[in-house]
C-alpha cells in the first residue's frame, strides 16, 4: 500500500512531502492509532521518499520504531471523524398516503438522530423509481421522485385545502399504486394552483426554472416526459425519427400541444425541490449530514440518454451496442446483467465530462455527501453486448479515470 503523509510543522508542503509505503497495513495501524507503541506487532520494510533523500531500511519485531516514524505520522482530520448514522430511504417512513414522504415524520426521524448522537442520514437515489419500485433503475437521473411530496406541506403552503386530503390509511409497506392514485391528482393541483398564482411561492417557481444548474436537465427531462407521456411507446428508440433525434421542430410542436404537461412537471419538480430543501436545511441544523447515493449508471429509456446519446455506446441507430453488467461470481453463476449503456468515455472527455459534472453538481444540490453506487466503473468496468440473455459472455474493459 502506498500512504501520502503530511506532516503538522512543515511550513512548505512541497519540501516535505513524504511518501511510506509499507509491507503491511497493520504498521501503520501500530503507529497511527496506537502512538504510546514504540515497537511494531510484526516486521515490514519502510521506504521514506522525500526531496532530499531516499533511504530504505527494514524493522522486525521487537526492534524500536526510527525516531523520525512518529514525526511523520498522518495528523487527524476533525473532518475524518468517526461517525453514526441511519440508512434509511423516506419511502419507509410511516406515511398516510401509501407511502412515506417528506412531512412531519421526515423531521422527526432527524431530531431522533440528533437525540442519539446519530450525525449522518443516509438515502437511497431520491429519482422516480422503475415499474418495480427500484431507484438504481430509475427514469430519470436528476428528477426527484414527486410522490414524496407531502400533501400536509402543501396545505402549509396554501396549495391544497385541508377538506381535499383523503383520509389516511394504515399500511405497513409501500404500496405505489396507492400511492400514485391517492396522491398524484393532488399534487397536479396543486401544482396548477402553483402555476396560476402571483405570489411569492410563483416568483421562486420561476427561479428555479430559469437556474441555469437545474434547466440544464430538468428542461429535457419535461419534454421527455411529455413525449412519453403521449406516444406511450416502449422505449424512445420506437418514436418517430424526428422526436427521437429531437428535430427542433418536432420539439417544438410538442411544446406548442404539451405545454401544460410541460409546465405541471416543471412546477412538481418545483415542489420535490422546495420540500427537500427544506428537510435538508432542518438537518444542517441539528447537525445531521445526509448523504445521498448515485448509480454510476443510468437507464436507457431516460431524458438522460435520449437528450445525450453522443456520450453512450450506442449504434447509428440509437441502440446500444454494450451494456453493464458484472460477471459471474459466488453471488450469481451467470454474472448479473444490469442492461444499462455504456459511456463513450472518449466522447465525454472531448467536452470536458460536462455531463458527469453537471450530474455531480446536481447531488451537492440534493446532499451534503454522496455516495457513488459501483465506483470501481471508473477504474474498469464488465461490458456485454445488447444482444447477450447472460452477463457470463461480457468482457472486462480497463478505464484510466482514477489514477
Amino acid at each position: 500500500m502506498s500512504i501520502l503523509l503530511r506532516p503538522s510543522s512543515s511550513p512548505s508542503l512541497c519540501s516535505s512531502l513524504k511518501l511510506f509505503r509499507l509491507s503491511s497495513p497493520d504498521s501503520l495501524i501500530d503507529a497511527a492509532v496506537l502512538r504510546n507503541r514504540t515497537k511494531p506487532s510484526q516486521s515490514f520494510r519502510m521506504e521514506v521518499v522525500s526531496s532530499n533523500s531516499t533511504c530504505l531500511s527494514s524493522i522486525s519485531v521487537g526492534e524500536d520504531f526510527p525516531a523520525e516514524y512518529e514525526q511523520w505520522l498522518p495528523v487527524p482530520d476533525p473532518e475524518s471523524r468517526r461517525r453514526a448514522g441511519v440508512l434509511l430511504h423516506p419511502t419507509s417512513f410511516r406515511g398516510p398516503h401509501g407511502i412515506g414522504d417528506l412531512g412531519e415524520e421526515a423531521f422527526r426521524f432527524i431530531d431522533w438522530l440528533h437525540s442519539t448522537g446519530c450525525s449522518v442520514w443516509q438515502v437511497l437515489p431520491l429519482v422516480p423509481p422503475d415499474e418495480g419500485g427500484s431507484p438504481y433503475a430509475g427514469q430519470d437521473a436528476n428528477c426527484g421522485n414527486t410522490l414524496l411530496i407531502s400533501l400536509d406541506e402543501l396545505v402549509k403552503d396554501g396549495l391544497l385545502i385541508k377538506d381535499e386530503l383523503p383520509q389516511p390509511i394504515d399500511a405497513d409497506s409501500v404500496n405505489y399504486q396507492t400511492a400514485n392514485k391517492l396522491k398524484s391528482p393532488l399534487i397536479t393541483k396543486a401544482a396548477k394552483r402553483l402555476i396560476d398564482g402571483n405570489g411569492e411561492l410563483k416568483s421562486k417557481l420561476l427561479d428555479f426554472r430559469n437556474d441555469p444548474s437545474i434547466s440544464c436537465w430538468l428542461e429535457d427531462a419535461a419534454y421527455f416526459a411529455a413525449i412519453d407521456n403521449t406516444l406511450n411507446a416502449y422505449s424512445w428508440f420506437e418514436w418517430p425519427e424526428p422526436l427521437k433525434n429531437r428535430h427542433l421542430s418536432a420539439l417544438e410542436a410538442i411544446y406548442e400541444s404539451q405545454k401544460e404537461f410541460i409546465d405541471l412537471f416543471i412546477a412538481k419538480q418545483f415542489l420535490f425541490q422546495r420540500q427537500w430543501q427544506k428537510v435538508r436545511e432542518y438537518a444542517r441544523r441539528q447537525g445531521v449530514d445526509i448523504m445521498g447515493d448515485m448509480p454510476i449508471y443510468v437507464g436507457y429509456h431516460s431524458a438522460d440518454v435520449w437528450a445525450n446519446k453522443k456520450h453512450f455506446l450506442l449504434n447509428k441507430k440509437g441502440f446500444p451496442l454494450l451494456v453493464s453488467g458484472v460477471p459471474p461470481d459466488l453471488f450469481s453463476e451467470t454474472g448479473q446483467l444490469w442492461g444499462s449503456p455504456l459511456y463513450d468515455w472518449k466522447a465525454m472527455e472531448s467536452d470536458q465530462y460536462s455531463w458527469w459534472v453537471n450530474r455531480i453538481r446536481r447531488a451537492q444540490d440534493l446532499y451534503d455527501e454522496c455516495r457513488i453506487d459501483h465506483f470501481r466503473g471508473f477504474a474498469g468496468f464488465w461490458a456485454v453486448p445488447s444482444e447477450a440473455k447472460v452477463a457470463m459472455v461480457g468482457r472486462w474493459k480497463v478505464l484510466c479515470l482514477i489514477h
